[in-house]
């Protein structure tokens, strides 16, 4: 191989949501196509891949402290820094210092030929193309998920929504969707290679279609109806999900009615501040939509805290909304300050102190909703994907609701459907117990 790639060895470092994770999958893949040694995160490697995350300041200083350390323990290997980090940052900033090649979400694909370029002029290299409105969707192969038994498959990119505290429309562009065809093959694929479940993700996922004339529907039907495995979403915005497109997906049984659906605050007035699209009314008439058409579904969801301006009665609105809502389980972050944004500039900015105590109070709320909702389950019957085996001797798997349970069960059953009796909450109260029923 050209400059010896076949004796290189390489890592990739994912920082982020699930769609950096399959953009890192469809990296190894190129990598290895082209006679790239793909190395574990721990091992030395001549040259690493950073997928950087964007979506907060703590992200990109996280990426800026790897990139530290990273120069400082192997200051001869070939550093990549890509992703939303990559995109949105001034290329001439002093942090990016220790980068060799900078490639942004657009030049993904060009990796394999920058890398090229690189190792035989070994000149740092910045490929960063901004976004256009007429940009399309950039189809990734991936067929391996690193011996995992849920595969993740991205839909979907961009995202026109503009919310008043997020980078990610500058970091990804405006939506992107990809065919119907594309999902039907890699489905089969993924079924093929032994996968018994599949995430469908996106950066909006809800917003698949809008720019092909398609919904969001039509790409949950065409992965639902192309093999028999379970198909879950990922994080979608709230107000897509209208009746009858709940419908729809109430008619594949394979279909797994999990919801998470982003809510990020329960008060309108810090909603409208964040330019979100609903209100909590709205938002509550789609909780009570999605319990009435599945039943026995579950709600999760993002909360933020300490956003600019929130009042400590806003918050308590939030606090009620979200407790009287009832989720199965909720993400709390405090919010971050993230350059770049509306909300960055904005007045009354809290203190980390109340941030802090109020992502604590509104924690105390939530784990108690997901103690009632794990209770709800006890004594139900559910097919039960087993995954992984733990330390304890127990092995854990997810019911099609996506309740984590753990069961004693024999090796042969990892990455099977199994019918599981749910009996009771674990000591730690963030689990079912179960035997095979």
């Amino acid at each position: 191989m050209t400059n010896g790639v076949d004796t290189m060895n390489v890592k990739i470092l994912t920082l982020g949501c699930k769609v950096n994770q399959f953009e890192s999958q469809a990296m190894y893949r190129m990598l290895a196509e082209n006679g790239y040694t793909i190395v574990g995160e721990d091992v030395p490697a001549d040259i690493v891949v950073i997928n950087s995350c964007a979506v907060t300041q703590v992200s990109e200083q996280k990426t800026v402290k790897l990139l530290h350390r990273l120069r400082r323990e192997s200051p001869f290997s070939v550093i990549v820094l890509t992703g939303c980090m990559a995109q949105t940052m001034d290329t001439d900033d002093p942090r990016l210092a220790e980068v060799d090649i900078l490639l942004g979400n657009k030049r993904r694909s060009d990796l394999i030929p920058t890398l090229a370029e690189y190792l035989t002029n070994r000149q740092k290299l910045t490929c960063i193309e901004p976004y256009a409105k007429k940009d399309h969707y950039e189809s990734l192969v991936v067929d391996d998920f690193l011996h995992r038994t849920r595969a993740f498959l991205k839909i979907e990119d961009g995202c026109n929504r503009f919310c008043s505290y997020c980078i990610i429309p500058y970091a990804r562009g405006r939506v992107r969707s990809c065919s119907l065809e594309y999902i039907r093959q890699e489905i089969a694929t993924l079924a093929k290679s032994g996968y018994r479940e599949v995430v469908l993700i996106g950066i909006n996922l809800s917003s698949f279609g809008s720019d092909n004339g398609l919904t969001f529907a039509d790409a949950v039907s065409a992965a639902c109806e192309t093999a028999d495995i379970r198909i879950r979403l990922g994080s979608l915005e709230p107000e897509s999900m209208d009746l009858p497109t709940l419908r729809r997906l109430s008619q594949y049984p394979n279909f797994c009615p999990q919801f998470h659906l982003a809510l990020q605050s329960g008060c309108d007035t810090t909603l409208r501040r964040m330019n979100r699209h609903y209100t909590t009314a709205e938002y509550a008439e789609i909780v009570r939509n999605i319990r009435t058409v599945f039943e026995n579904s579950s709600i999760t969801t993002d909360v933020m805290v300490g956003f600019p301006g929130e009042t400590e009665d806003e918050f308590i609105q939030s606090l009620t909304f979200v407790e009287n809502i009832g989720f199965a389980k909720v993400h709390i972050f405090p919010y971050s300050r993230r350059p770049g944004t509306v909300a960055d500039k904005a007045a009354h900015q809290l203190s980390p102190n109340v941030k802090k105590d109020r992502a604590a109070r509104m924690a105390q709320v939530t784990q108690q909703s997901t103690q009632r909702f794990l209770l709800s389950q006890i004594g139900r019957v559910e097919p039960v994907l087993i995954e992984t085996r733990r330390k304890d001797g127990l092995y854990e798997g997810y019911t099609m609701n996506y309740t984590p349970v753990c069961v004693s069960t024999i090796p042969d059953h990892i990455n099977q459907i199994i019918p599981i009796h749910l009996t009771s909450l674990d000591p730690s109260g963030t689990f079912l117990l179960g035997t095979e029923n």
